[in-house]
């Protein structure tokens, strides 16, 4: 999968703590950790891919401690 195209947000940091993603075909989105580019890789359903960058945006993952 080296050949995909990985982009970062542009509200990126730009210190590497990153994630990442490229489209691996019409079904599927991939995203990895920018710090680690040979690393795994997680793919997820465009539907599914959605589901979780809307949940970012409307931060759902934020760490509340």
């Amino acid at each position: 999968m080296n050949e995909l195209k990985w982009r970062k947000s542009s509200y990126s940091n730009h210190e590497g703590a990153c994630v990442e993603l490229a489209v691996i075909d019409q079904w599927t989105i991939g995203f990895r950790d920018s710090k680690d580019p040979s690393g795994p890789i997680l793919a997820f359903d465009r539907a599914e891919a959605a589901a979780f960058l809307s949940g970012t945006a409307l931060g759902e993952f934020t760490d509340r401690r």
